[in-house]
């Protein structure tokens, strides 16, 4: 990296080596990852930001293979450089083959052919009203998909033609959420200034001049973590083996509210390298949040407006949640403003335009991009039976909730998140059921497949990767070129994997909220909807119109005074269900740094830094070795790890 061997030549990290290994490491994790969790039952290693699997392959190549090779003979050994493409390429995968596509698509697709009944009339309220080739169609297939077959072929004539009609949605979808950083990238990270927490740990590996592996403080941390889910391993096959618990839900509230004590130890350390106020946000307006919400339940005040069934669990700070993340985004355009311009005029080509000399594509490309590809999606979005203005909105609602989200990643490194609502619901929100036709109800159901539980996607990996690539010095059009391999890779691998385990195991036997319960969930909430239509709740808005304002004067108040506390991220996304497992780690992580900071100074932090990284570490080899002793062991069920 910079710091070990000064600035390398643009593409120095760009070898023939360092592209094959990324490539091969790329399709074990895209097979690996769905195999883990579909057939094996065990730990999620692609499900979230916090790309567990990715790290723990980064981890074996730093401890293992590099060294080994270099003791070998020294010119095999891989730079610092070479192991951030390796990783990017791993980063980008991750984005893709679980959560972020590969086991909602094939399900989705499938649910209406194989879980119509006379009953709920899904064949004619959405599979007969969409266009032909959108969704599978053969009943015969479906049930071979979702139960599994004799002879495991997979039906490629029934399946490749539909996938090829999604294909231009999701090569446009794709495009414009990395164009869309390349554009953003100098002003988030050069002027803004942002964190990036999640390249830290990869970053901290990569460097041989300051290895944070000669620090007897990481494999303290590491020891932690792995010991603990070595024993929680040891115990799903030994019972008289103790199993530690660490989560304790505790009725505060009585029937009306549960606080849940989870320690995580990769979101502990994780937390631990966010910013103070972040961190403290986080929790605080969780708490606050969740101690509201339990006094208007205990008051018999009901919110029963139905936005999906994504985001947060409350109704109204679904509404709350939205309207602070368009203050978040709209404020974040705002600041970049003059930047945005800069990128602009070069596009057009006159004087004042920003250098694009370093980026990974030029911002003539990255603006021409983004233009084409929101017109793609909108056009296919119309064709598969949106109209034109609700198709439109969507595509806007969508992006806004993916950047928003992304900032969030990148400012705060909340590794597990989730947006307090997604496009669909605010398509509802904003027009009323009633407002979309027959096709529409269809249409908006498929945008599940991409915008339904977004805890993963390739903008924020996109956001990620470029920070790591300018860290280490790489620059250059060539790392376009990594991004767009690792997700390719990453698709096709996973895609086939998903596939191929269904039609050998039956996707009913494997993991049942991909295959069973989730896939069903749009066409749960949109088939009632076609016979009592949700009307437009201005209240609801108004709620919105609240909470932006709300977020507003954060952003303000944290521009302007020095000593504020509060960190905007905790107002946008405090109410999402995942910050309600998460609090306590948080607040532990906040305590611990706080008190660290205050008594030991910063010298003292970076002592406790490398422990931080250990417990992440710890936690995410531990998930990757149960995965492979189970594997070898025939284990199913032995999952040490979820959140």
């Amino acid at each position: 990296m910079t710091g070990s061997h000064g600035t390398p030549p643009p593409g120095a990290g760009i070898t023939w080596r360092s592209v094959l290994l990324g490539t091969l490491c790329t399709a074990f994790l895209a097979w690996g990852a769905p195999y883990a969790m579909h057939v094996l039952h065990a730990s999620y290693l692609a499900l979230d930001f916090s790309t567990p699997g990715a790290l723990a392959l980064l981890f074996g190549l730093v401890t293992i293979l590099n060294p080994l090779a270099g003791r070998l003979r020294p010119g095999w050994r891989l730079s610092g450089a070479e192991l951030v493409v390796i990783f990017t390429m791993l980063l980008m995968a991750s984005a893709v083959i679980e959560m972020g596509l590969a086991s909602q698509i094939l399900p989705i697709l499938a649910t209406p052919a194989y879980y119509a009944t006379p009953e709920n009339k899904w064949q004619e309220l959405f599979v007969d009203r969409l266009p032909p080739g959108i969704v599978l169609r053969d009943v015969d297939a479906a049930r071979r998909f979702f139960e599994g077959g004799r002879n495991f072929q997979i039906d490629w004539n029934v399946w490749l033609p539909v996938l090829f009609v999604w294909t231009p949605l999701l090569l446009a979808l794709y495009a414009v959420m990395l164009a869309s950083m390349v554009i953003l990238r100098r002003q988030w990270d050069e002027r803004e200034r942002l964190a990036y927490p999640l390249t830290q740990v990869p970053l901290a590996l990569v460097d041989e001049r300051q290895s944070v592996l000669r620090q007897p403080a990481l494999w303290v941390g590491f020891g932690i973590a792995f010991g603990v889910m070595l024993l929680k391993g040891l115990h799903f096959y030994f019972p008289a083996v103790p199993d530690l618990r660490l989560d304790y839900p505790v009725p505060v509230f009585g029937q009306y509210g549960s606080l849940i004590f989870r320690v995580s130890f990769p979101m502990l350390g994780f937390f631990f390298l966010v910013n103070l106020d972040a961190a403290f946000s986080l929790w605080f307006f969780n708490l606050l949040f969740f101690a509201a919400q339990a006094a208007m339940l205990r008051l018999g005040y009901e919110f029963t407006v139905n936005l999906g069934p994504f985001g947060t669990t409350f109704a109204l700070y679904k509404y709350l949640g939205w309207g602070a993340m368009v203050a978040l985004v709209g404020g974040a355009l705002y600041m970049a403003r003059q930047h945005l311009g800069e990128v602009w005029r070069r596009a057009l080509g006159r004087p004042g335009g920003a250098d694009d000399s370093t980026e990974a594509l030029s911002y003539r490309g990255a603006v021409v991009t983004v233009l084409v590809g929101l017109t793609v999606m909108v056009w296919w979005l119309t064709w598969s039976g949106l109209p034109v203005h609700l198709a439109a909105f969507f595509v806007a609602m969508a992006f806004l909730f993916f950047l928003g989200l992304t900032r969030v990643v990148v400012e705060s490194g909340l590794a597990e998140a989730v947006a307090p609502l997604i496009a669909p619901g605010a398509v509802v929100g904003t027009f009323g059921s009633g407002a979309l036709t027959g096709k529409g109800h269809a249409a908006l159901a498929l945008t599940f497949v991409y915008t339904s539980d977004i805890r993963t996607y390739v903008m924020a990996s996109g956001a990620t990767a470029l920070k790591l690539f300018h860290d280490v010095g790489l620059r250059g059009r060539g790392l376009l070129g990594v991004l767009v391999l690792g997700t390719v890779v990453g698709l096709v691998v996973s895609i086939w994997a998903t596939l191929a385990m269904a039609y050998r195991y039956g996707g009913a036997t494997m993991n049942s909220w991909f295959f069973v319960s989730g896939p069903q969930q749009a066409f749960n909430w949109l088939g009632p909807l076609l016979s009592k239509p949700e009307e437009i709740n201005h209240f609801g808005l108004g709620v919105a119109l609240f909470g932006a304002l709300v977020m507003v004067g954060l952003m303000a108040a944290r521009q302007t005074f020095w000593w504020w506390p509060l960190h905007p991220v905790g107002w946008a996304i405090g109410s999402v269900w995942i910050v309600n497992q998460l609090w306590f780690t948080c607040f532990l992580a906040w305590l611990l740094k706080t008190s660290i900071v205050k008594w030991g100074g910063l010298k003292l932090y970076r002592r406790a830094r490398p422990v931080a990284i250990g417990l992440i570490l710890g936690q995410f080899s531990a998930n990757l070795f149960w995965a492979l002793i189970d594997h070898f062991a025939g284990g199913v069920g032995n999952s040490i790890f979820w959140i």
